[in-house]
């Protein structure tokens, strides 16, 4: 396709931004100009206008900005030659002119077009049949009802050498057409073309247009691979493209964000129970084109991974690509699901409030990229500090844009000064020296250490009981949820040991998401109407609880932040340290040197220290008078 500007200025000359822009968002007009809600972020009050003088639209909140053009491609996920002929469309301009190559081309891909569609009809015929039993019944015991199977246009490929081979030739498509769509592969030996996926359930694979360009196939049985996807063909990139998209984009739209699961199943399980705004990569990791597609439809899509270890190495690959991309108003958002649990699996159990839940708790990527790269890392020494610093700068410079370069700086040194202040307020360390001059020091062959004592150590756990402090932080915000207001990040970080605080943190998020005026009354309502009230009195009957009076009705609010903020600090600096016994214990039983004895009795003194001085703060726990503000 030729574009030439004389095209484009003719375009924009016929079409005014407004009448573009007003298709999607309700304008107002306001003296030359036209004000409305901005549909690439969420916002109460309208900070989006359009010019039709200038031909341009702008954002003030998230900083949108462009044409005609540009809104097409941002709103729609569509290439610029496709926005362009869409336009042309509207303006009643004939298309933009080809070459002979160009048309070519086109004529090539709508053939290709028509034999995937053909291909689609007749492996949705076969699941409908007796061949597709099997398949029909697995679809059926996974929880999927007949109208989604339909809506998805999911379908069967017999086990069979040349089944949509020999249903294709019949309707007069060619061999030649069916391997250029991906349908057929040739045996490397030589001899005749067979169907590329045989023994399978089908997934068609949509672009954004809705039209079918490839297909994803799950094995029956103990087939391998257990998923196959088309191979690369003219009208499929699969790096270029995202399951579901065409479906999810105006829900999303709506939604003000989308989700992104790892499989088909994930996505159909959702859309059937109501959370239509989900899409999922072709079989690899998040390209950077897969991205700006994401970020054309919402500015800060969730990335919804496995809270196992394959699924938090996922999500770093997915930060790590985004680094560079970040721009003012865009970046990401990280939701791990509970152990065991995938998405299709957590709203059978526990219905679409979970994953809704889930979604709105999600992570912001400043978080996910700290406890990647800086949460574990030692800073007890000048030069470890000095190391962390270092490594902070490295990441900020893998950020292309300055301001959103500035910002990162200013967080990820507030959350190593955090650290820091969190080491300060705890009781001195105890180094060797002390243990040495009481004589409790022994090397580790006097006192008959073995590398079986280490990994026995390793094997059953080491450190504090966390869960004290976690429940204490928990039920403060049951009690005092204007903690949110201040703190709520700071809530959606905490690493809980348990899926129960996990649950009640994830259903107190969920409400204050939809509620302007949160408290405790509110919080309790919720859990009963939900069948969820066991949960909270689980929680209140900790006797270990009992003391921390100001996590208990009646306590002055300044009382209530001083000493939530007290446990916070606490608890991260316990976690940072049981990571950093880990280390020492797993190099111990590695190599049973003397330097490697020393470095885990003391950071195991330190952590000792960190109980026993629970108190470190002036005033903890100790009731200051102040009455509680009403």
């Amino acid at each position: 396709m030729s574009i030439t500007p004389d095209f484009l200025d003719e375009l924009r000359l016929r079409l005014p931004v407004s009448e573009v822009v007003g298709k999607r968002v309700n304008l107002t007009r306001h003296g030359r100009e036209y004000t409305g809600l901005c549909p690439f972020h969420k916002e109460k009050t309208p900070s989006f206008t359009v010019s039709d003088e200038k031909g341009f639209y702008h954002c003030f909140g998230c900083g949108a900005h462009g044409d005609v053009v540009k809104f097409v491609m941002e709103t729609e996920a569509l290439a610029f030659p496709d926005a362009v002929e869409r336009l042309a469309g509207l303006a009643g301009l004939p298309p933009p002119p080809r070459g002979p190559r160009d048309e070519e081309k086109e004529q090539k891909r709508a053939t290709l077009h028509d034999v995937l569609e053909a291909a689609a009809g007749w492996y949705e015929s076969q699941l409908a049949g007796a061949v597709g039993h099997a398949a029909a019944d697995y679809l059926k015991g996974r929880g999927l009802k007949p109208e989604t199977i339909g809506e998805f246009r999911l379908g069967f490929a017999p086990d069979r050498n040349t089944g949509l081979k020999d249903a294709l030739l019949a309707r007069q498509v060619t061999e030649a057409q069916m391997l250029e769509a991906g349908l057929l592969v040739e045996p490397e030996g030589g001899g005749e073309t067979r169907d590329k996926f045989r023994g399978r359930v089908m997934f068609p694979i949509s672009d954004p247009k809705g039209r079918v360009v490839a297909f994803g196939g799950r094995a029956m049985g103990d087939g391998k691979p257990k998923y196959l996807n088309s191979p690369e063909t003219p009208v499929f990139r699969k790096g270029h493209l995202l399951y579901n998209l065409n479906r999810a984009r105006p829900k999303a739209q709506q939604a003000g964000t989308i989700i992104i699961v790892e499989g088909y199943m994930d996505v159909i399980a959702l859309d059937q129970a109501g959370l239509g705004h989900a899409v999922a990569p072709l079989g690899t990791a998040l390209t950077e084109d897969q991205l700006k597609l994401l970020w054309r439809v919402a500015p800060e899509p969730v990335l919804c991974f496995d809270g196992d270890e394959a699924g938090v190495r996922a999500a770093h690959r997915a930060m790590e690509r985004a680094l560079p991309m970040l721009a003012p108003g865009v970046s990401l958002r990280f939701a791990f699901l509970p152990s065991g649990e995938d998405p299709d699996t957590l709203v059978r159990r526990n219905g679409p409030e979970a994953m809704a839940n889930l979604v709105s708790a999600a992570r912001p990527l400043t978080d996910v990229l700290w406890d990647a790269r800086f949460a574990a890392m030692s800073i007890d020494t000048p030069e470890r500090r000095a190391g962390v610093e270092r490594e902070i700068e490295k990441t900020i410079r893998e950020i292309n844009d300055p301001k959103i370069r500035d910002y990162y700086r200013s967080d990820l040194r507030s959350r190593l000064e955090a650290r820091l202040d969190a080491g300060r307020q705890a009781a001195p360390r105890r180094g060797m020296e002390p243990l040495r001059r009481a004589g409790k020091f022994q090397s580790y062959r006097s006192f008959g250490a073995s590398r079986e004592f280490a990994q026995q150590f390793a094997a059953r756990g080491s450190g504090p009981n966390f869960t004290i402090r976690e429940k204490l932080l928990v039920l403060t915000v049951v009690n005092y949820p204007e903690i949110l207001e201040r703190y709520s990040e700071d809530f959606m970080g905490i690493d809980f040991s348990t899926t129960d605080l996990d649950k009640i943190r994830a259903e107190i998020l969920g409400i204050a998401a939809h509620s302007t005026a949160l408290d405790t009354g509110a919080i309790r309502r919720h859990f009963q109407q939900r069948g969820l009230g066991g949960l909270l009195g689980w929680l209140e009957g900790q006797d270990s609880l009992k003391s921390e009076w100001f996590a208990w009705p009646g306590a002055a609010m300044e009382d209530v932040e001083r000493g939530w903020l007290h446990v916070l600090s606490r608890h991260r600096k316990a976690r940072a340290l049981k990571s950093e016994l880990d280390r020492a214990t797993k190099a111990l039983a590695a190599d049973m040197t003397e330097q490697a004895y020393e470095r885990f009795l003391a950071v195991k003194a330190e952590m000792d220290a960190l109980e026993g001085d629970e108190a470190s703060l002036e005033g903890y726990g100790v009731p200051s008078g102040r009455e509680a503000s009403i």
